[in-house]
């Protein structure tokens, strides 16, 4: 699978094809800032809109565990469960690492079933830089 880095709107993904944009999400269900505010204006119509809210039966998805949202023709929203809150606790970040691997691995699966790009914002999931290699 190739990589290419561009500098852009995630939200507004170029290329040919079917599209998914990542969303990092919580499991506890907060919504409302930053990337999730956008994701919602693409959201073209009411039920789309409401299919974004990844409760399922009440219950939050737990860490690692994608819902893909269809919001227009040919894109899709991924939303990867990739954190534990929303707060630093006990100097441990939000963020879960092998949760938002695992939603990764999920959507690249996705995306090759669909014949489709990924599309994300790299700060949202900013996994430790490589080894100088």
């Amino acid at each position: 699978m190739e990589i290419n880095y561009v500098v852009g709107d995630a939200t507004q993904p170029v290329g040919e094809g079917p599209k998914l944009i990542v969303h990092v999400c919580n499991d506890i269900g907060a919504w409302g800032a930053d990337l999730s505010c956008t994701l919602e204006a693409l959201a073209r119509d009411g039920a789309a809109l409401s299919r974004l809210a990844f409760w399922r039966g009440g219950k939050p998805f737990a860490l690692g565990e994608v819902q893909f949202v269809q919001v227009a023709n040919a894109l899709w929203v991924a939303n990867l469960i990739g954190q534990r809150g929303i707060r630093t606790i006990g100097g441990i970040p939000p963020v879960r690492y092998e949760a938002v691997r695992k939603g990764l691995r999920n959507i690249a699966a996705e995306a090759e079933r669909l014949g489709g790009s990924v599309h994300l914002r790299a700060s949202a999931v900013a996994l430790p830089a490589a080894s100088g290699k």
